[in-house]
């Protein structure tokens, strides 16, 4: 059995996953604290790829990356890179779907935060940057941690875009979501089938893992 499948598609996803979590908190972070009618707007436009089809964002991405447009072309004459049909082509593909999972769930904990722990740490001589990473960020624990697990999960199982980006070659650009599909294709149900058991064990085991790791900080809280 190739294994590519599956080490092409953690690689992608432990990448986007990682770009995505501070991209996330970044802009969860900045918009909530904007006024409500810029916020409105803004979370229209960051999370639109959650309510696009899968295909239309691959479009898009095409038309923005592809080698006969004027981004693909710039950066294949001067780095010699192609943008579309190698595998990171998915990486941008899953950071776009995924990002507005971890957003929506890193804005709603930002939100939630009481500020008078953050105007504490201040009236101490704490910088805002401390304040962030070691009152703010662990108070909120819980809900970027939600919003990681969802991105991963997210980024991982990815088809209808990373297939338009990425296409499919074994052995180079193939996931286990484009790979389970080419499999029902040729009529192999036996080989989409064991790929699918490992797509739903590996999600099963992060998800137990974390679980694990909440049941945890709750009871060192108590």
């Amino acid at each position: 059995m190739d294994w590519y499948p599956l080490l092409n598609s953690l690689r992608i996803a432990a990448i986007s996953t990682t770009a995505v979590f501070f991209l996330g908190i970044f802009a969860a972070h900045w918009i909530a604290k904007l006024p409500p009618s810029l916020k409105g707007l803004l979370d229209v436009v960051l999370t639109l790829p959650l309510v696009l089809p899968p295909t239309v964002v691959g479009w898009l991405l095409l038309v923005l990356l592809g080698p006969r447009r004027p981004l693909g072309m710039w950066v294949q004459a001067v780095f010699g890179v192609r943008l579309v049909m190698t595998w990171w082509s998915a990486v941008f593909a899953t950071v776009v779907v995924a990002f507005p999972l971890m957003y929506r769930t890193a804005r709603g904990a930002f939100e939630s935060f009481d500020r008078s722990l953050a105007d504490a740490g201040r009236t101490l001589g704490r910088s805002n940057t401390w304040v962030f990473w070691r009152v703010q960020m662990p108070v909120c624990r819980q809900g970027i941690l939600a919003g990681t697990v969802l991105a991963f999960a997210r980024a991982l199982g990815e088809y209808g875009a990373t297939s338009m980006i990425a296409g499919y070659t074994p052995g180079r650009t193939a996931t286990i979501s484009t790979t389970v599909y080419q499999l029902w294709r040729t009529n192999d149900d036996a080989g989409a089938f064991r790929w699918v058991l490992v797509n739903v064990a590996i999600s099963a085991v992060f998800l137990l893992a974390v679980n694990l790791l909440e049941t945890r900080q709750r009871g060192g809280g108590r």
